[in-house]
């Protein structure tokens, strides 16, 4: 089997690559005389065995003629990304990034004026890397312009062409390098790929935090990442956007206690911060009101547990999901203190609801009040203390005592 023979047929096992939306949206195209092929990661990961979830699309049309046919075989089409001739066709249970042809007519390594071409070279020469610029039609024929599958059989990454011109393109593109690096578990950083990213280094803060961001929790998604992290702060290229960053030993030894790919605890094993340390890393990423709290709890532990019952307790404050976060954390950190029954607990325990409410201290006959909260807290605090053994009737007993003691 030739190379191209053993390339079409990973494609054609993919999963994605036979669904009937999938096909189609290939007819809508077809039948407006649209050439339509896969690009990006969904070629790369299937030439690499793996199911990619995210598919795209270049076709050799521009986006008014790319609604057009989609909208004439009744599939929705969202321009959500129309500068730069990006068009989102809506199936069935998926969505698929339909992107023309374009080469850039000016860039100032933020953001690019595009213009729309036919030529799919052009177009593969405004990509990023060579295994990023690989082009499979529907029949699973690959388009290799630049040597993208025998660098991914090699395990390499390669910047297309002259990698300064590639960066100075978009500045992202070199937290990009070190992003696919770890994602594809490749063993050694591209060496001119490398160079050209510590010449650029200081064009790094010209980037807006939120695209910054957006990388770097997609690079601490990535299985191989320790090595990857360590280059990163050792070239100074977390300077600006993460000067925090140093644990690159805690956090492989968090991969190693849980591999799954939480990016914000990740995070916060990287940046030894306290809450407003935390605080400040949230903010200066432009992070979501809701990641800046998580990282701000998880940088404030809880007390070690000295057993099964002070674990507990502190799964019913905290939560099973951020308790269970902070064991991980500690046991990473290599604590002296034993916190692995608090992760047991977290993961194996479903904290109770406590069973009383203002509406049983209002029918034990106490008054309206802040009183109320007060003596329904102090009777909680006793109940977790107890190990949450106490009964629905024997916490309204407690809670009449101290009623008719309190009035």
């Amino acid at each position: 089997m030739t190379g191209k023979d053993a390339a079409r047929a990973l494609l054609q096992a993919q999963p994605w690559f036979s669904e009937p939306e999938v096909r189609r949206l290939l007819d809508a195209l077809a039948d407006a005389s649209i050439d339509a092929r896969f690009v990006g990661g969904c070629v790369r990961d299937a030439l690499l065995g793996r199911t990619a979830t995210d598919l795209d699309l270049a076709v050799d049309a521009p986006p008014d003629a790319v609604t057009d046919a989609l909208t004439g075989h009744d599939i929705k089409a969202v321009p959500t990304g129309i500068d730069h001739g990006t068009v989102t066709a809506v199936l069935d249970g998926r969505t698929v990034e339909v992107t023309s042809l374009r080469r850039d007519v000016e860039t100032d390594g933020r953001r690019a004026v595009v213009q729309y071409t036919k030529d799919w070279r052009e177009d593969s020469l405004r990509r990023d890397f060579t295994v990023n610029a690989l082009y499979a039609d529907r029949d699973g024929n690959l388009t290799d312009f630049h040597g993208g599958m025998d660098d991914l059989t090699a395990g390499r990454l390669r910047f297309i062409g002259d990698p300064d011109e590639r960066i100075r393109e978009d500045y992202l593109r070199i937290l990009r390098f070190f992003r696919f690096h770890a994602q594809l578990g490749l063993q050694t950083l591209d060496a001119p790929g490398l160079e050209a990213c510590a010449r650029l280094t200081e064009r790094l803060r010209d980037l807006s935090a939120e695209r910054v961001a957006k990388e770097m929790l997609r690079l601490l998604e990535a299985p191989a990442l320790a090595p990857f992290l360590a280059a990163m702060i050792d070239g100074g290229f977390l300077d600006y956007w993460l000067p925090e960053a140093g644990a690159v030993d805690i956090v492989q030894r968090l991969c190693d206690l849980d591999p799954t790919p939480d990016s914000l605890l990740r995070l916060a094993a990287l940046c030894p911060a306290g809450p407003d340390g935390m605080d400040a890393i949230a903010a200066r990423l432009k992070l979501s009101g809701r990641d800046r709290d998580r990282l701000t709890a998880l940088a404030a532990p809880p007390p070690p547990p000295a057993d099964p019952g002070a674990a507990r307790a502190i799964v019913y404050r905290l939560g099973a999901a951020l308790a269970r976060d902070q064991a991980l954390l500690a046991l990473a950190r290599g604590s002296a203190e034993d916190w692995t029954v608090l992760r047991q607990v977290a993961e194996g325990w479903t904290p109770p609801d406590f069973p009383l409410s203002g509406r049983d201290a209002l029918a034990a006959g106490m008054s309206p009040g802040p009183a109320v909260g007060e003596i329904l807290r102090r009777i909680e605090e006793d109940w977790i203390a107890g190990d949450f053994e106490l009964d629905r009737d024997g916490l309204l007993r407690r809670l009449t005592t101290m009623g008719a003691l309190d009035t």
